[in-house]
């Protein structure tokens, strides 16, 4: 059920999106424990309108540094969290040869009420399925 928004330089194949799509996506249910629902958009920019601090904090970033954005209920704990983004760092450097630099996340949680899955109805105003949560976040 999460939605997880993945930006990046144009230019890139097909394989290669569609690989960080399923990293992210597998290391979701993985590390974070969310249900295995897939809401993904990748969005490729001109890079003329791809503006990154190419040494924010010391971590020194290319032009092919991919965003990831992911919005879901606040039930990960921090060292799932954590865990997440090292293991999708991991893969990627794997798969793709992508630097673990050029991996940027950014975590939106919200509550239940955000939600609608379609049809205008505020999908879980009366809670939250348990099939719909990691157990081990609960």
């Amino acid at each position: 059920m999460p939605l997880a928004r993945i930006d990046l330089v144009e230019g890139k194949s097909v394989a290669y999106r569609r690989t960080i799509a399923d990293v992210v996506y597998d290391q979701m249910i993985k590390q974070l424990g969310v249900p295995a629902d897939r809401f993904q958009v990748i969005t490729e920019h001109k890079i003329e309108n791809f503006f990154i601090d190419p040494d924010y904090l010391g971590i020194y970033r290319s032009e092919n540094c991919i965003f990831i954005q992911l919005d879901f209920l606040d039930v990960p704990s921090p060292e799932q969290k954590a865990a997440f983004y090292k293991a999708v760092v991991d893969e990627l450097h794997a798969k793709l040869h992508l630097r673990p630099e050029d991996v940027f996340f950014n975590l939106f949680t919200t509550a239940p009420a955000e939600w609608s899955m379609g049809n205008g109805i505020a999908t879980y105003n009366n809670g939250i399925p348990k099939d719909r949560l990691d157990p081990n976040s609960v």
